[in-house]
């Protein structure tokens, strides 16, 4: 088979399309034959040493395909499912080894490719609305980059939930976009702060250093701050007392991994997001789709923010 691995972490150049051998199962694995492996941010934190890696190292946490092979102790997974996971490395391959535990079901009415968008980003939209802050009728949220492939998704969901929604976006054609996924109000990075002073109830700031500090400024007494990421770069240590000065905020920093730790919570929320997929009412953007051997231009444009919407690779 192909794979995308690495052997020195660093910029997209480190990326190597390789030949390796087929593998096999574990006791309790799945191999499965990837249709599509999402492109995140996190693949580029791993890459370039943000997360350091165990090297030489598979990279990609994310993908869906039909399942080639189980191992001896497997049994609620077979040969010839369609299944996808998330935050399991080894996901820019020809054929991905994941333990069957890690796997959900596909249902018929999702395509792999729209289960392969949908996972990390999906679920981490589920987790953020539905658990960190959860999104209640009436409540005003702030949501950056609205037009990336998160943005749009948490547009989606706080809207389901009842909310107003708030974003920013950095240009005329990226307002469109997060339009077009149910924004309210859209807003250049220039100036939310003080449009939104104080008016806030919840912000998902995926964007990290460009926007923390005026995020904490929208949010009313006692609102909350998820920063789920940072797009832009780490936010600066900064004194927690600033917290108590801007009105008795919270500050937390979530991550997939510990809000799909039980398998029955991995079940319900990828679930829940197939399911709001095949009724409609979840839209995914597969803006890009790159062959797998050009994984670097992938990360190229997504770390420049050249792109809107989920990018795939695919084999």
């Amino acid at each position: 088979m192909r794979a995308i691995v690495i052997t020195a972490q660093g910029g997209p150049e480190v990326l190597e399309y390789v030949e390796r051998p087929d593998p096999e199962p574990g006791d309790l694995d799945v191999v499965i034959d990837v249709a599509a492996s999402g492109v995140n941010f996190i693949d580029i934190y791993h890459r370039s040493g943000a997360y350091p890696l165990t090297l030489p190292s598979p990279l990609g946490s994310e993908g869906a395909g039909v399942v080639s092979a189980v191992g001896s102790e497997v049994t609620d997974v077979s040969v010839g499912d369609t299944v996808a996971w998330a935050n399991v490395l080894g996901s820019y391959a020809e054929k991905a080894v994941v333990p069957a535990a890690r796997v959900v079901p596909v249902p018929a009415s999702v395509s792999p490719e729209l289960a392969a968008a949908a996972m990390l980003q999906g679920m981490t939209a589920h987790y953020l609305t539905h658990s960190t802050y959860e999104v209640k009728p009436g409540d005003s949220v702030l949501v950056h980059a609205g037009a990336g492939g998160m943005g749009q998704l948490l547009i989606q969901l706080a809207k389901l939930k009842g909310a107003t929604v708030h974003t920013t976006v950095s240009s005329e054609e990226k307002e469109k976009v997060a339009r077009a996924a149910g924004a309210d109000e859209v807003l250049h990075y220039d100036d939310f702060a003080d449009v939104l002073r104080g008016q806030i109830d919840v912000v998902y700031d995926g964007v990290g250093a460009t926007t923390f500090d005026g995020g904490l400024e929208a949010l009313r007494l006692r609102g909350v701050m998820a920063l789920y990421g940072a797009a832009s770069g780490p936010v600066p240590p900064f004194d927690p007392q600033r917290l108590n000065k801007e009105g008795s905020l919270f500050l937390t920093r979530p991550t997939l991994v510990h809000y799909i730790a039980e398998r029955e919570e991995l079940l319900w929320r990828a679930s829940d997001v197939f399911g709001w997929i095949a009724a409609g009412q979840l839209k995914i953007d597969i803006s890009h789709r790159y062959p797998m051997a050009e994984a670097a231009r992938a990360h190229e444009d997504l770390a420049a923010r050249r792109t809107t919407g989920k990018l795939l690779l695919v084999p």
